[in-house]
């Protein structure tokens, strides 16, 4: 039988237990804040984290996207939103230092410097040169013996104006000697199909889009702009290797949170992060289906890889006189 001592005790049990329960429905839910329309490799990147991330910090997480003007949508919403913890921004590396050197202050409306603070470094991924399998070209030196000897060769896709893969084309101009013109689309998926067509002679983009051509005979890739080959693609040389030095370096995607967020906060969920990232079915799942490489970084290491890429893009970028739509 149960006496009226333990009985009492089991009632306040469970009382607690429901207090602690409706508490725990009640907490405002994590954000994470994603740029870029759902179903594209940045979100696809945010919700397998979230839902990773969400057992470690033992809070539900949801993926908010903020569509528009190449992330700076959503990273405005982040420098609104309050230092408390609950939310962040997963964001490709032309959020913190392409828009941070094309736009001004007044256009951004926050300073990833300043306003923002690294949590974590999450992926990598390699830019490449592709060309339609049918030009023959083998290497990076075939190519830049094309380009000089036929001009009209010389212009290649880019997946947008003023990003990454643009600049990249310039300072491969730079190096060889001649002037690159760039094509840009809206996204790798209109500049695949043109290059797959003949409309543009060669593109530079993230592997991940064209990898499938590759494999399928369609493609060749050419080289890779980044200092040391890529797992993605062990067998692909650098640019550097084949004697022409231009490293741009890979993409990557981080993640930030606004500047005053508590420190113990923001190595709480770096850890989840990391935690996350290196449980084997996320890797796989970023290796194998988003062609993405897991490259966890801590906070002031990736904030030292950004600064760096601030220093190194601005004098290229004001080179080339390039002044975006606002």
């Amino acid at each position: 039988m149960i006496t009226r001592k333990i009985f009492t005790a089991l009632t306040a049990a469970m009382l607690l237990s429901t207090a602690l329960g409706v508490q725990a429905q009640s907490d405002p839910p994590i954000k994470f804040l994603v740029g870029f329309p759902p179903g594209g490799s940045t979100d696809t990147m945010a919700r397998l984290l979230a839902d990773k991330m969400s057992t470690v910090l033992k809070h539900t997480i949801i993926v908010e996207n903020k569509p528009g003007a190449g992330g700076r949508i959503a990273a405005q919403a982040l420098k609104g939103a309050a230092s408390d913890g609950l939310t962040y921004m997963i964001a490709p590396n032309a959020t913190p230092v392409f828009q941070t050197l094309l736009y001004p202050t007044a256009v951004l409306r926050y300073d990833m410097l300043t306003d923002f603070t690294p949590v974590g470094m999450i992926a990598s991924y390699p830019l490449v040169l592709a060309v339609k399998a049918q030009t023959g070209l083998k290497t990076a030196k075939d190519y830049v013996a094309w380009v000089k000897a036929n001009p009209n060769h010389t212009t290649f896709g880019s997946a947008g104006a003023g990003g990454h893969t643009h600049f990249t084309g310039v300072q491969l101009g730079t190096t060889i000697g001649t002037s690159l013109q760039v094509v840009p689309y809206r996204g790798n998926g209109p500049l695949v199909s043109d290059l797959l067509g003949g409309q543009v002679p060669a593109g530079i983009m993230t592997a991940g889009d064209i990898l499938p051509h590759q494999k399928a005979g369609k493609v060749s890739l050419l080289g890779v702009f980044g200092a040391k080959r890529s797992p993605l693609l062990p067998e692909v040389p650098t640019f550097i290797e084949q004697g022409i030095k231009v490293d741009a370096g890979d993409a990557w995607t981080g993640m930030w949170a606004p500047a005053k967020t508590p420190r113990p906060m923001l190595e709480r969920v770096q850890n989840a992060l990391k935690y996350a990232l290196d449980l084997p079915e996320v890797r796989d799942t970023l290796i194998n289906k988003a062609t993405l490489s897991p490259d966890f970084r801590p906070a002031a290491e990736m904030d030292q890889i950004q600064r760096q890429e601030l220093a190194y893009w601005g004098p290229v970028i004001k080179a080339t006189g390039f002044t975006p739509e606002q």
